[in-house]
């Protein structure tokens, strides 16, 4: 069995700093996953404020999330995406961090992470989701995607290498339910491939 090594977030940072250009210019209309960001933002009760994890360059998320009439909060440890995500959004608020070290100022209405805590160490999947779903309001909902199985692979994209690890969907689950949080949905979204979609609503 292959043991693979967590990167370090400067190392996912600087990976995706590299494709950061092809990335938005790849992604800037795309709508993938915005029908579920749409149920999502539907199940809020209050639209105050977002949290976006791993926003990017803040394309379609944190898009929708404005739109949707929230003061937005977008994470990342890539300073280039960072930078395209500002001019996109002037007012909206970005910082440079880890979501495993970040510790959150406030309470969320709305927590989103579409593709970016698959990045996150295998043995910090599990408290990464309970803060995540301890920073939500009463009543906030959370949308994440996971790798859907157990385990660490590392990949390519654009001739980077990129860590990605995942729990089962039980655990996270369990973790979320720890927290107070219930499913309202848990979908594979890109059957065959191990992609899955969970949304869940506190209190």
């Amino acid at each position: 069995m292959v043991c693979w090594q967590p990167m370090k977030p400067a190392e996912i940072g600087a990976a995706y700093n590299t494709i950061a250009a092809w990335w938005h210019a790849e992604l800037q209309n795309s709508s993938r996953g915005l029908g579920y960001l749409e149920r999502a933002i539907g199940l809020c009760t209050e639209r105050q404020r977002a949290l976006d994890v791993g926003c990017g360059t803040g394309g379609r998320i944190v898009t929708a999330l404005v739109n949707g009439g929230f003061d937005v909060t977008g994470l990342d440890v890539s300073e280039e995406m960072l930078r395209i995500a500002k001019i996109n959004h002037p007012n909206a608020g970005f910082l440079w961090a880890d979501v495993c070290e970040w510790e959150p100022p406030t309470h969320f209405d709305i927590i989103t992470a579409w593709d970016s805590l698959i990045h996150v160490p295998h043995g910090k999947q599990r408290s990464v989701i309970q803060k995540l779903c301890q920073t939500l309001t009463s009543q906030g909902v959370i949308l994440i995607t996971v790798g859907g199985t157990d385990g660490v692979v590392m990949g390519r994209m654009q001739n980077e290498s990129l860590y990605h690890s995942s729990l089962n969907d039980h655990d996270y689950l369990e973790a979320m339910n720890a927290c107070g949080c219930r499913c309202i949905l848990l979908e594979r979204d890109q059957f065959p491939e191990e992609h899955t979609v969970l949304i869940a609503v506190k209190g």
